[in-house]
């Protein structure tokens, strides 16, 4: 019965993304970007329960790529489309297409999940961007764009060409060769994962002065981080 719970949990992750897309043909993203948030937290206790209870399975790992280019790639997509589509309904020409840039998304989530389950380099760090992450960014721009349009960081996330730059950025990161430091501890000492500590500390201090606003500054602390962190290693 135990080796089930695993993928059982799994499984929430991809009702959580497709009851997300249901949000947004209902035009409710803020919902939507709730439904990211669940399917993240199922996607790290899959793990954590399947390592717990040494339910590890091929099966497992198959079912939970599946799960994360449904609720971590088409579920992010659909929300940048519905974001962007007054272009698509109040523009014609070449113009009133862009907005179909947002299935890039979906796109390179699939091909870095496919990448990560056949690259055994990427046990203690990641190549590239983590779906996940990818998807919380753009998951936090609904929520910013809602309760704080009138920050500095709603006004950016609302203007088109913004999210154009950001879809095509992320895009490339999640296919790069650049690598990220995973939160994986090798054990709890400084020398060790002083890398893991100084970015959780900066997260916990921009989220509890920032809240919503802090994801995507998280998101790129991340990034900046781990190109200095591999950059001094080298």
């Amino acid at each position: 019965m135990k080796k089930h719970i695993p993928n059982f949990i799994t499984s929430l992750n991809i009702i959580s993304g497709c009851i997300g897309i249901g949000f947004v043909i209902k035009g409710d993203i803020v919902l939507a970007s709730y439904m990211i948030g669940f399917a993240a937290i199922f996607d790290f206790l899959d793990g954590m329960s399947a390592r717990l209870l040494k339910a590890q399975s091929e099966l497992g790992k198959q079912l939970d790529s599946l799960c994360d280019i449904v609720s971590f790639g088409v579920l992010p997509g659909v929300i940048l489309f519905y974001l962007l589509s007054p272009i698509y309904t109040d523009t014609e020409g070449i113009v009133s297409y862009l907005p179909f840039l947002a299935f890039l998304i979906p796109l390179f989530s699939a091909l870095r999940l496919a990448k990560f389950n056949i690259d055994d380099r990427q046990t203690d760090h990641f190549i590239g961007l983590p779906v996940p992450a990818n998807a919380l960014f753009f998951a936090s721009i609904p929520l910013i764009i809602t309760f704080q349009s009138e920050s500095f960081l709603g006004r950016i996330l609302s203007n088109p060409v913004f999210l154009f730059l950001f879809i095509l950025f992320f895009s490339y990161m999640l296919v790069s060769s650049i690598p990220l430091f995973s939160l994986k501890f090798k054990d709890t000492s400084w020398k060790n994962n002083y890398i893991q500590y100084i970015f959780i500390l900066f997260s916990l201090i921009l989220f509890i002065v920032l809240f919503y606003q802090s994801i995507p500054i998280i998101l790129f602390l991340y990034i900046i981080l781990s190109i200095i962190y591999y950059k001094i290693k080298k």
